[in-house]
């Protein structure tokens, strides 16, 4: 070794993390991110056109999937997959064979904390990741497992050792993540706050989820990382990864996991058409009305176990409950079975290594 250097240091989670990238563009946007993600394998959902070629640069290790492959892979059950939306990304959740997902749309690049050092989002959300979380008793200095932060005067003991982080929820600097009739408003808005935190979401309380900046351990929570049926043949959008957010959020809260949200910002650099949006999103606007509260009190029985037994649970309530507001939440209830068994029939092993990870975790 030459006088001076130093040794490689091997990339956190390298052989234990899939990036999963939805697109139907060429995916220059890679290049800015290389010094990042090169070291890790990327699962790349290519939505519209199967017969587009989509172009990723050299030297990254990768495999991609269009909609006649995901016809293949899952036959008669690939209804459940939506089309012409970002909503297909979960496939690549579904084909995984890690441990850990981050997912990134491609107009996200790397953003600069306020010292201008750029920001490497998937160390952070990795660092999320491996330390618990919080969720029964809030911590008013935010995350206590961060460097310079503990718990603070006040807070159980007994509490302290926290539970396990099922997800990690990045934020965006520049396009805020704005629904239309905001972004109506607000044309012009930019998000330009740096905040340097990271918290724990408390048992009882939802969140819009947004999926452009996430990442998830997939043997805890996998399953429930269903984006809905969106898009294509579908009355709404834009409400996919809200969707998984809430069923996540709920299953998490009954099987005692935790969701980070915070840190760390990516550059959301591309304002989508607030008009096309309203268009997709306006039922949506109406019908989250009802659906929050459906979330806010649902309750999942002690025998829902596994995150399959809870999302099996959750989808027959939705068909009870939802499916009075309008036809489309049956189909999706209908969906979320079919999510289900293309998830264990792809990944066998992984019902019993979630049911024995949520048992250590729990025992800890």
């Amino acid at each position: 070794m030459a006088a001076g250097s130093r040794p490689a240091v091997t990339p956190l989670l390298k052989d234990e993390l899939d990036i999963v990238i939805p697109t139907i563009r060429n995916l220059d946007f890679l290049e800015m991110w290389r010094p990042f993600f090169q070291p890790y394998h990327l699962i790349i959902v290519q939505d519209g056109d199967p017969s587009k070629t989509i172009k990723v640069p050299e030297g990254f290790d990768y495999e991609l999937y269009n909609r006649n492959d995901i016809n293949r892979i899952l036959g008669p059950k690939a209804s459940c997959i939506s089309f012409k939306d970002s909503a297909c990304r979960c496939f690549g959740y579904m084909v995984s064979k890690k441990k850990y997902v981050y997912t990134i749309d491609d107009d996200c690049f790397v953003a600069k904390d306020p010292s201008g050092k750029d920001i490497n989002a998937l160390e952070q959300h990795i660092k999320n990741l491996l330390s618990p979380s919080t969720p029964f008793f809030f911590n008013t200095l935010y995350d206590p497992y961060r460097d310079g932060a503990d718990f603070v005067r006040g807070y159980p003991f007994s509490l302290r050792d926290g539970v396990p982080t099922a997800v990690s929820h990045g934020l965006w600097l520049n396009i805020p993540d704005y629904d239309a009739p905001t972004q109506l408003v607000k044309p012009l808005e930019r998000n330009t706050r740096y905040v340097d935190a990271v918290m724990t979401i408390p048992k009882g309380t939802l969140f819009p989820m947004c999926g452009m900046n996430l990442a998830f351990d997939r043997e805890l929570i996998g399953p429930a990382m269903y984006f809905g049926l969106m898009g294509d043949g579908q009355p709404i959008g834009r409400y996919d990864d809200m969707w998984a957010g809430w069923c996540t959020k709920v299953i998490c809260d009954h099987l005692g996991l935790g969701i980070k949200t915070g840190l760390p910002y990516i550059w959301h650099s591309k304002a989508s058409n607030p008009f096309v949006n309203l268009k997709k999103e306006y039922k949506g606007i109406f019908w989250q009305e009802e659906l929050i509260p459906f979330f806010q009190q649902v309750a999942l029985t002690k025998d829902c176990t596994t995150v399959q037994k809870c999302y099996l649970e959750l989808s027959r309530q939705v068909k009870e409950k939802l499916g009075k507001v309008d036809d489309y939440f049956n189909k999706l209830a209908d969906a979320m079975v079919t999510w289900i068994q293309a998830w264990d029939e792809l990944n066998p092993a992984k019902a019993d290594a979630a049911a024995a990870a949520l048992a250590n975790g729990a025992s800890k």
